[in-house]
């Protein structure tokens, strides 16, 4: 969950009915591997990827490959975090836990619902007390990817961005002790943290809490893409329009921010570089990373908001305040680029990111553990 920036079998059928599991052996830990329609189909999208054999068969590929990697089909390795299955389990449980809130009634995926893109599709998320928060709650998909976590970069992983949300007075409420005697009340979680932190004395911690819920994000990616599948050789992925786009994207300069797997997520940029938008847009109280650094240079500089699966999220910025796809193209041409776009361009660069929907990640709801008697009450 994060203002700043499922229920059921969760997200709509992309390219593949259904999603295989497999397991295999990283520093003595079995690790989620996911493949797409079949594990043949997933190991040869893997080799191709490994190899670096794209087919580079027309100039714009060639370009694009320069620039931009596909969302492979494995799960990425986490810095000082095995990903193994029972800790993904245990982090998908806590992920749709509302009980680490204070009130009890909201979870990670309140504000970052998995039934649709990944974000809660509201301008800025309501957290405790109905309050609104200051931030667009960015998308969880693919976020493993990202540099840095939030708007403003100050989350370094995944893992320190799960403690922000849980704590913070706008969102969840809810201070570490609360949480770790929540978790330590029902025998279940007690079993899981044992299994999944095996070895600790004392695993149900904290820390352990963000380690298991960044566990799962993990395994949160969308591979497959149309414009995936056109970077490994399938010309016919992307119409002769989104291909324009394609080569619009990359000529007008946008690339320059939103650029590797992700298409952003990895650098800070001033908003309105060329030509400050609006103060709808751009509110002059919110100077971005200014907040985290304390230097002048850094005010109303963001994070490059990474763009995959940006036709599922909006309303788009961290303002949250447009919410049509081409106008934020528009938007960022000019205050970026310091262009005005052509409609016919705009619509093709508009077109060419709606190609960057992949395979969306198909989420059991848990069922979760049961409270018992010392299981701290709702404070609403």
């Amino acid at each position: 969950m994060g203002n700043d920036g499922a229920c059921g079998s969760i997200g709509p059928a992309a390219r593949f009915p259904v999603r295989a599991f497999v397991i295999h052996a990283v520093h003595d830990e079995e690790v989620v591997i996911m493949s797409g329609k079949t594990l043949l189909a997933g190991a040869i999208a893997l080799a191709v990827t490994v190899s670096g054999a794209f087919a580079a068969s027309d100039p714009l590929r060639e370009k694009a490959l320069q620039q931009f990697k596909p969302v492979p089909s494995v799960v990425p390795a986490v810095k000082h975090n095995a990903i193994t299955r029972t800790k993904t389990e245990l982090g998908k449980m806590l992920y749709f836990d509302p009980r680490l809130s204070r009130s009890g009634l909201i979870s990670c995926n309140t504000c970052h619902n998995m039934g649709t893109g990944g974000d809660d599709n509201l301008p800025t998320s309501v957290g405790h007390g109905w309050q609104k928060g200051p931030r667009n709650a960015p998308t969880v998909l693919n976020a493993v990817f990202n540099s840095a976590q939030f708007w403003d970069g100050r989350a370094e992983d995944l893992k320190a961005q799960a403690k922000g949300p849980v704590q913070a007075g706008v969102e969840m409420a809810n201070v570490p002790a609360n949480v770790v005697k929540t978790l330590k009340s029902m025998p279940e979680y007690v079993e899981r943290f044992g299994q999944a932190f095996p070895g600790e004395a004392d695993p149900v911690t904290f820390d352990n809490m963000a380690k298991a819920i960044e566990a799962f994000e993990a395994t949160l990616i969308t591979p497959a893409s149309r414009f995936d599948q056109y970077l490994e050789g399938s010309d016919s992925a992307l119409t002769e329009e989104e291909k324009k786009g394609l080569a619009l994207f990359m000529d007008k300069g946008c690339s320059s921010c939103h650029n590797g797997v992700n298409l952003g997520g990895n650098g800070y940029f001033p908003f309105g570089l060329v030509k400050k938008p609006g103060a709808d847009i751009l509110p002059p109280e919110d100077k971005g990373r200014f907040k985290v650094t304390k230097t002048v240079s850094d005010a109303y500089v963001f994070r490059a908001a990474p763009l995959r699966n940006i036709a599922l999220t909006a309303p788009y910025f961290h303002s949250g305040q447009v919410w049509d796809l081409k106008q934020a193209v528009e938007v960022m041409g000019s205050a970026q680029l310091g262009t005005e776009l052509s409609d016919g361009d705009a619509e093709a660069i508009t077109a060419f990111l709606k190609t960057l929907t992949g395979e969306q990640p198909r989420v059991e709801y848990p069922i979760l553990p049961v409270e018992t008697a010392t299981t701290p009450r709702p404070q609403l």
